[in-house]
């Protein structure tokens, strides 16, 4: 008789892709100034400098832009799975316990939102919820959601609705004043003020853009998609079949729709269709190009024993994937914005700014889990995860 595990052991490859959509983080947001788009004047600069800053911003946010996120996404709801996977096999629920640690995510993510209005931890807290309901729920559902919810529906029901009612009209967010509230303070305030709009101004912002982006509905299809990847064994070696047909795949699908999206503006005049098609195509093109990304790491990191070396350095980072994250947005508000250094730097020196707060995070991570076996804010967010309450069982107390 197989006696049954009693928890799932540590993917390494999960922790090589956390660290590597961390490191593609920190590198978009140095160049961005952190949601802070101030830059200075380069007319006066060397020709060779200024095609350096439009290389490095076009070539990483092509790279990652949309990406780095949805990888991250993916491995949220990858997370959930090991997490709930593990209670199951002890005889208990996570579900309750869960939802509570959502409550501690969206007050770890305001405490990051207080420095970086572009943070997406309190977005993940709101949408993580979607696991709750579903997690029960036959494979071949799961996916059917997660499918749908890629496919933005909402989107599809506007570009419909425009093309049966010429008068119909998209609704339109009006976030340009709350934009415009925190590029004030970053721009002119101190600390204190920086802090109070960018947890309610930044915020609304923020969370707005998400919704006019498609990011909420896409969110919510990766976390189910990494929920499936989780219930399937799919991140083992042995399966790296399901990888390389993933692959195929992606890169078929990847370029039609790239070049739909760049091109169907000549062709469509009508914004109420134009908006919602360009969010469709774009936001499908980033999933693929995000696959692509991880089947590479994947396959690298399986396939080939030198990249599989230079890959598995990435792991402290990834362990420490939140700590890193939380801390990257606190370093860059004190670089960039008024209440800090308020440095004034071009494209390219931002970039080398980037790779130094991922080099120093790097090192620490290194000496922090030589003598510990979670992150700081990993640590904080699974003890307080596991707090008894007055009304709860005792039984599954902790993993």
């Amino acid at each position: 008789m197989t006696i049954s595990p009693q928890r799932h052991q540590r993917v390494d490859v999960a922790d090589v892709l956390r660290g590597f959509a961390v490191l593609a983080i920190i590198l978009l947001h140095a160049i961005e100034h952190f949601n802070f788009y101030q830059f200075p004047d380069t007319s006066g600069q060397p020709a060779w400098l200024t095609f350096a800053d439009k290389a490095i911003w076009n070539g990483l946010f092509f790279m990652f832009g949309g990406k780095a996120y949805a990888i991250f996404a993916l491995l949220f709801g990858f997370s959930f799975f090991i997490q709930h996977d593990n209670q199951r096999m002890r005889g208990n629920d996570f579900r309750l316990r869960f939802c509570w640690r959502l409550v501690l995510l969206f007050i770890i993510g305001q405490v990051n939102a207080a420095f970086f209005t572009g943070e997406v931890l309190v977005l993940y807290s709101l949408v993580g919820f979607v696991l709750v309901p579903t997690c029960r729920l036959s494979t071949k559902k799961v996916l059917t959601i997660s499918a749908i919810c890629l496919l933005q529906p909402i989107c599809v029901y506007q570009i419909i609705r425009a093309i049966l009612d010429p008068a119909y009209t998209i609704p339109d967010i009006d976030d340009g004043p709350f934009w415009a509230a925190t590029f004030a303070v970053q721009n002119g305030g101190s600390f204190l003020e920086t802090v109070k709009v960018n947890l309610w101004e930044g915020q609304l912002a923020s969370l707005a853009w998400a919704w006019e982006h498609g990011r909420v509905l896409q969110t919510a299809g990766l976390f189910l998609a990494g929920m499936i990847i989780g219930r399937n064994g799919w991140f083992r070696r042995e399966n790296l079949h399901i990888w390389g047909k993933t692959l195929a795949a992606a890169i078929i699908s990847f370029f039609p729709l790239y070049g739909l999206n760049n091109m169907v503006g000549d062709y469509i005049g009508n914004p109420n269709i134009l908006i919602p098609l360009k969010i469709i195509l774009s936001s499908l093109a980033n999933v693929c190009f995000m696959a692509i990304l991880v089947c590479g790491v994947i396959f690298g990191y399986y396939r080939t024993s030198r990249l599989s070396h230079t890959l598995s350095l990435l792991i402290p980072y990834g362990k420490m994937s939140m700590t890193n994250y939380v801390t990257q947005g606190i370093i860059g508000s004190l670089i960039y914005y008024n209440w800090g250094f308020h440095l004034q730097m071009g494209i390219a020196g931002s970039e080398i700014i980037g790779i130094v707060i991922f080099l120093v995070q790097y090192a620490l991570c290194r000496i922090w889990l030589d003598r510990h076996s979670h992150g700081p804010l990993e640590y904080l967010w699974k003890k307080a995860t596991w707090i008894e309450f007055p009304f709860h069982s005792k039984k599954g107390r902790k993993p």
